[in-house]
C-alpha cells in the first residue's frame, strides 16, 4: 500500500516587521525622489544570499549570449536574464520586499524589461562609464519615457575598495545629459555605457553640481535608483568580487517601440504582463515561478 504524498508546505504569512519593511516611508521614498536612489541596507538575509549567489554561479554556466565576458578574457561581465532560467530569480522579482516598493514607487502594474547581474571579478572587473540607463533605452529599444525603476542587489558585500557604483544625487532631475551614441560602439546588442558616456566637461559640471555619493553595506542590501540618474563605477582592483544583480521593472503602458528588429529577449525581456507580489518572501516560495 502506497501512502498518499505529502502536502506541499504552505508559507507562513509574513511577520509585521516583514509588512514594515515592505513598504517604504513617506520619509523613503521622498528621498528616492529628490535624490534619485534609496539604500535598503541587509534587505535579504545571508542564507537568501548564499541561495542567490550559488545560482549565478549555476547560470554563468548555461552557454549562450546572454552570457557576456570582459574584453581580451574569459571572466564574466555580466550575465542577462537569470530570471527566465532560474527560479530563485524568478521569485526574487516577485518578492514583496522588493516589488511592493517598486509598485510605490512608479505604479501598480509594472513588469521586468531587463534583468543583468554585473559580475565585477576580482583583481580587474571592469569599469562602467559614467552614464544614464534611460538614454540606452531610448536609442535601442524606442523606451518612450524614463518610467522605470532599477533596484539593485548586493550579492558581495560592497567597499570602498571593490569598485562600488557612484551616483551624482539628484541629477536625474535634469533629465539626459546626452543626445545619441558614439559612433564606435562595442555592441548593437548591449549598448556599452561606454557608448552613451559623459564627456570629461559634462561630468566635471554634474559633480561640481551633484557631487558624488556610493552606498556600500553588506551582501543582501538594495538600492533602488532612477534610470536617469548619472552614474558609473571604477575597476575591482580589490581581492574581492562585487556582484550586483540589476532588475529594471518599466510601467507596462510604456513598452519599447524599437525601430528596427527589437533586441533579444534575454536583453529586453518581452512578457509584459504586470507582476504580481508573492505571498511570502522569495526563499519561502521554492517552486516561484516568473510570470
Amino acid at each position: 500500500m502506497t501512502s498518499a504524498p505529502s502536502p506541499a508546505p504552505v508559507p507562513r504569512p509574513p511577520t509585521n516587521q516583514e509588512k514594515k519593511r515592505m513598504r517604504l516611508t513617506q520619509q523613503q521614498a521622498a528621498e528616492y525622489h529628490e535624490r534619485g536612489f534609496l539604500m535598503l541596507e541587509s534587505l535579504l538575509d545571508a542564507q537568501e544570499v548564499e541561495t542567490l549567489r550559488a545560482a549565478f554561479e549555476r547560470d554563468a554556466k548555461v552557454p549562450g549570449p546572454q552570457v557576456v565576458t570582459e574584453d581580451g578574457g574569459t571572466e564574466v561581465r555580466a550575465v542577462y536574464s537569470s530570471h527566465q532560467r532560474q527560479q530563485e530569480y524568478a521569485g526574487l522579482v516577485r518578492d514583496p520586499r522588493i516589488l511592493a516598493p517598486v509598485r510605490q514607487l512608479l505604479c501598480d502594474d509594472v513588469y521586468v524589461y531587463q534583468f543583468k547581474i554585473n559580475a565585477k571579478p576580482p583583481f580587474g572587473g571592469d569599469k562602467w562609464a559614467w552614464h544614464q540607463d534611460f538614454l540606452a533605452w531610448r536609442i535601442a529599444d524606442g523606451l518612450p519615457a524614463p518610467r522605470q525603476v532599477n533596484i539593485g542587489v548586493f550579492l558581495d558585500d560592497v567597499t570602498e575598495f571593490n569598485g562600488p557604483v557612484i551616483f551624482l544625487p539628484g541629477s536625474h532631475r535634469r533629465g539626459l545629459v546626452r543626445e545619441g551614441r558614439s559612433a564606435s560602439t562595442r555592441s548593437e546588442q548591449h549598448l556599452d555605457p561606454d557608448d552613451i558616456s559623459l564627456s570629461p566637461g559634462q561630468l566635471a559640471e554634474y559633480v561640481d553640481r551633484h557631487g558624488m555619493t556610493s552606498p556600500k553595506g553588506p551582501a543582501g542590501s538594495v538600492v533602488l535608483f532612477s534610470p536617469e540618474i548619472v552614474h558609473g563605477s571604477s575597476p575591482n582592483m580589490s581581492p574581492f568580487a562585487r556582484r550586483l544583480l540589476i532588475a529594471t521593472y518599466n510601467d507596462t503602458a510604456n513598452l519599447p517601440r524599437p525601430e528596427g528588429e527589437p533586441r533579444p529577449d534575454y536583453v529586453v525581456c518581452r512578457d509584459t504582463a504586470p507582476l504580481r507580489p508573492l505571498a511570502a518572501p522569495f526563499s519561502q516560495e521554492p517552486c516561484a515561478v516568473a510570470s
